[in-house]
């Protein structure tokens, strides 16, 4: 996991939405009141929150959206009490937040899973890459090790440790591989395409660079067991996974309206997730005892 720095000016404009509830309701916020939550996100812009946030505040909740640059600093926010929620990450990198900062974030509700593609501006087919080409990753920990993965099961590189949640450049096999690769911070993956032949893109940065379906060289299968640790999540501090305004917020994220708005923007190659916070947070256990076990 990458080391977190201090929170810096890196944070935004706060993009808000206010919204009331309908004359006679209370929604959640009880007696009338609206109640304002404030959410960590990596891809405010998008116009699916307008969605999801109009339809908030007709049930008494005003959310206000915190736009990060840099997925280092939302976990750190979120413990610190200026965030109320987040929702960026999956079940793999908070588990790896947790061991690594002895913190203990949970997460209240599932989003989706979307494939991490290897994407291209110079090839149109896998086959294209060169023997000796350049694939630049995400450099954070948990991103970089699935998309090892990913690109091992492309067949574009052999790990020597067989592909872990955990696996670093350094388990790459050179000799049996046809590709190298060059970690970057994940917000710069796109930026770096016209120089390489491949990159691995997150989806939110995929989709602020305007990267097609047609760019796409591989992806991974979403539906797969082995994609549930890359479940996205909604996450809270322990002692507020129990708000039931937060439980109303991830009831409305799986409003039809907002997945097929959150579909529109984000691309149709998300699957959603409905798991239960007990599925969650007992997959999250899991996975946090194994990378405890070294």
């Amino acid at each position: 996991m990458r080391l977190l720095r201090a929170l810096t000016v890196l944070i935004p404009a706060v993009v808000l939405a206010v919204g009331c509830a309908a004359p006679g309701e209370s929604g959640s916020g009880g007696d009338g009141d609206t109640r304002t939550v404030r959410i960590g996100v990596a891809d405010a812009a998008e116009p699916y929150w307008n969605t999801f946030t109009g339809k908030a505040a007709a049930e008494g909740i005003t959310v206000e959206l915190v736009n990060f640059t840099d997925y280092n600093q939302p976990n750190p926010a979120l413990s610190q009490g200026q965030l109320d929620l987040n929702q960026f990450q999956h079940l793999q990198y908070l588990a790896n937040y947790n061991v690594q900062n002895d913190d203990t974030l949970v997460p209240i509700g599932a989003t989706a899973v979307y494939p991490l593609p290897l994407y291209s501006t110079k090839h149109t087919d896998l086959a294209q890459v060169p023997q000796g080409g350049q694939i630049v990753i995400p450099n954070d920990a948990v991103n970089q090790a699935r998309a090892l993965n990913v690109l091992q099961s492309a067949g574009l590189l052999k790990l020597t440790d067989g592909g872990t949640t955990t696996s670093t450049p350094a388990d790459v096999d050179r000799a049996a591989s046809k590709v190298t690769v060059t970690p970057v911070d994940a917000a710069q993956t796109a930026a770096n395409l016209p120089s390489a032949d491949g990159a691995i893109v997150n989806n939110n940065f995929a989709t602020a660079a305007n990267l097609t379906a047609d760019q796409v060289l591989y992806g991974e299968d979403p539906d797969s067991d082995a994609a549930k640790p890359y479940i996205n999540l909604f996450v809270a501090r322990a002692d507020q996974a129990q708000d039931p305004a937060y439980a109303t917020l991830v009831r409305i994220y799986h409003d039809q309206q907002v997945l097929d708005a959150a579909r529109k923007d984000l691309g149709a190659d998300g699957v959603f997730r409905d798991n239960t916070p007990e599925d969650l947070q007992q997959t999250l256990a899991g996975i946090e005892q194994q990378l405890r076990a070294g």
